[in-house]
């Protein structure tokens, strides 16, 4: 495509990535105010879960149906569906009904994620995407930073229920733009959907998350729960591995797993979500109750944040543009995080905010390093033809590696949390403040009602609890930059041919 076609649909495509990556940082920070209206701290990582999981299973459905029935009109159905979901979750009216509407929001931002990066993908070539791509990042990085902003902004003046209403002016002029400036190739393709295969992942997927977050919590590790769901997990993905293989349309083709930068930026990409997205889920929390910040300026206390991975992530997409070379900015920016990740493990109830701000300022950059040259690499390691699997099943792999650290991770915090109530307060106190039974809850409302010993103990819990959630997640950092140096120096295809569909396979232009 011409550059001039490019920049049409370009702010189409941001916008429709700042839809999804918006929704997440601003009920992030709405969400002390959301448990404490609706219920206890501990469905905290649920709310969460559910709307990442959602994402999760449902990515390479998206993808695969974007390759076979064309990118433009399954991307729009996507941003329909997430405008619906984030109506219906500013709607909830108790705890049950925000989880389930926030994981039919989450099956909407899947098709978001995946459909801009691929349709990015269809219109320029990879020698020249890295300079898109870090407009990409720099819209991830205004949208970490503004969201928290609205969110707070929001929260303190008006009612946290707007923090989901919001996506529909931004997501209906996404919509509308796209829907006119988009026109992309449609290739004859025998429409043949792996729904088998998409069932099964998606029970699979789930099982393993639901017992990441009951095993050791509501239900024993050795339960009949936690046990049949452990079974269940391994039947259904068995049963996906064999499905896989025999389909003409697999939703997930094992054969790209065979191109070994693929496989790699695959894990590495699990693994920053897991320890990414699972550990700053506990941030805003930190900041409002141990820091007392509002909720508007724990939005501000994650700008330094955002600014490490503005700042990486527009140079290094055109440094790749430059010079084509990608393979060390992965292995830097794993190293990055991995300091980034022992620097956030020392936060305690002392820490100042220029401390914690420095913190988030080099995890900031580690990320800028890495969350738009895993996409690239991705893209890169394929043919054109399984471009939009190779997005989907990139975005996959990170969405689920964020739902095992959300689960996972918050697993870890209600449990370190709990004991350490129990030792400051006693087994029954700790059980009422950290489940929110007798009415008890935490939160920036009611921890100024509670006694000053009670209020002390709460504060110091919720420090160490986080504390722990980045000590647990170096565990999983650390493997990122060991799994880069493997990585493949490939060179990045230009314009020419080798980016052009045969003249036979062009049968129309969406739209």
């Amino acid at each position: 495509m011409s550059e001039k076609t490019v920049r049409a649909v370009l702010p189409g495509l941001l916008m429709a990535m700042l839809l999804a990556m918006l929704d997440n940082v601003i009920v992030g920070t709405a969400m002390p105010r959301i448990v404490g209206d609706l219920g206890g701290v501990d469905h905290l990582s649920w709310v969460v879960t559910a709307y990442v999981l959602g994402m999760t299973v449902s990515t390479p459905i998206w993808g695969k149906l974007g390759d076979l029935y064309g990118r433009k009109a399954v991307f729009l159905i996507s941003i329909g569906l997430f405008l619906a979901g984030s109506a219906l979750c500013g709607a909830a009216q108790n705890m049950p009904e925000l989880i389930g509407f926030r994981a039919f929001q989450g099956l909407g931002a899947g098709g978001l994620m995946v459909g801009a990066m691929a349709v990015l993908g269809d219109l320029v070539p990879p020698r020249e995407r890295g300079k898109y791509q870090g407009q990409f990042a720099a819209v991830m990085a205004v949208a970490m930073v503004g969201g928290p902003l609205v969110g707070g902004f929001i929260t303190d003046h008006a009612n946290w229920r707007w923090a989901f209403f919001v996506n529909l002016p931004l997501g209906g002029a996404a919509l509308v733009l796209l829907a006119l400036r988009l026109h992309l190739p449609k290739r004859r393709t025998e429409h043949r959907i792996d729904w088998v295969g998409a069932s099964l992942l998606s029970v699979g997927v789930t099982a393993l998350v639901l017992v990441t977050t009951w095993g050791g919590n509501q239900y024993a590790w050795g339960s009949v729960q936690v046990l049949g769901l452990v079974a269940l997990a391994v039947v259904t993905l068995t049963a996906f591995l064999v499905v896989e293989r025999r389909h003409p349309e697999p939703i997930v083709p094992l054969g790209i797993f065979r191109n070994r930068n693929f496989a790699l930026i695959s894990v590495v990409g699990f693994l920053v979500g897991f320890s990414l997205f699972g550990a700053i889920t506990f941030l805003p929390l930190y900041q409002q109750i141990v820091q007392g910040a509002s909720a508007t300026n724990s939005g501000l206390l994650l700008l330094p944040m955002m600014g490490g991975l503005l700042v990486t992530s527009l140079t290094v997409g055109r440094m790749i543009t430059k010079t084509g070379r990608y393979r060390v900015f992965p292995i830097i920016g794993g190293a990055v995080m991995v300091l980034a990740m022992v620097l956030l493990a020392q936060l305690d109830a002392d820490t100042s905010k220029v401390e914690s701000g420095i913190y988030m300022a080099v995890l900031g950059l580690g990320m800028g390093f890495l969350m738009q040259t895993s996409m690239l690499i991705a893209q890169n390691s394929v043919e054109l033809k399984d471009l939009g699997v190779a997005s989907s099943t990139a975005t996959f792999a990170r969405s689920i590696g964020g739902a095992f650290g959300v689960a996972v991770f918050g697993a870890i915090f209600n449990h370190r949390l709990h004991d350490l109530l129990g030792e400051r307060l006693g087994t029954r106190a700790a059980d009422e403040l950290a489940s929110g039974g007798g009415g008890a809850t935490i939160g920036p409302e009611t921890l100024g009602q509670l006694p000053a010993q009670v209020r002390t103990a709460v504060v110091d819990s919720i420090a160490g609890a986080t504390s722990s959630v980045f000590l647990w997640s170096i565990a999983a950092t650390v493997l990122v930059p060991v799994l880069a140096l493997f990585i493949r120096e490939v060179a990045l295809r230009g314009s020419g041919s080798d980016e052009k569909p045969a003249e036979s396979t062009l049968v129309a232009r969406e739209g």
